[in-house]
């Protein structure tokens, strides 16, 4: 299986969208999508069960180092996806990527070039990075 580079996937994108054309139409189907994400891990939760959620509140020590605070926090998941919940998921985080492809195209954007700067800029501010 070969690894498809992001602009292939951008160029696919580009040669594929024909009915949202409108930078409108795109930004209302991005913000749908990244909705569809979120229905989607939400029934994994409450509907199937194979992951539960238990949110409280973070345990950090301000006393602590980068290290030692990095082991205390936790995600709040507990279970693991099961296959049809992960394939779900991985569906709706695809055409997640569609959308936000399809607006990097209509507004000019290289992907790759997006990418490429954020994981710099993650390597550059190592663990002060916020987002």
């Amino acid at each position: 299986m070969s690894t498809l580079s992001l602009q292939a996937f951008q160029d696919q994108v580009s040669e594929l969208l024909l009915r949202h054309r409108s930078l409108i139409d795109v930004l209302s189907k991005t913000g749908q999508a990244g909705a569809s994400v979120n229905r989607a891990v939400s029934k994994a939760i409450t509907e199937c069960g194979c992951i539960e959620l238990h949110a409280t509140k973070q345990k950090y020590a301000p006393e602590s180092d980068i290290a030692q605070s990095k082991g205390l926090l936790e995600t709040h998941v507990e279970g693991e996806l099961c296959e049809n919940c992960k394939e779900v998921i991985s569906s709706e985080l695809g055409r997640n990527l569609f959308y936000m492809s399809a607006l990097c195209n209509l507004l000019d954007i290289n992907m790759e070039e997006v990418v490429n700067h954020e994981s710099q800029k993650c390597s550059t501010l190592g663990m002060f990075n916020l987002s």
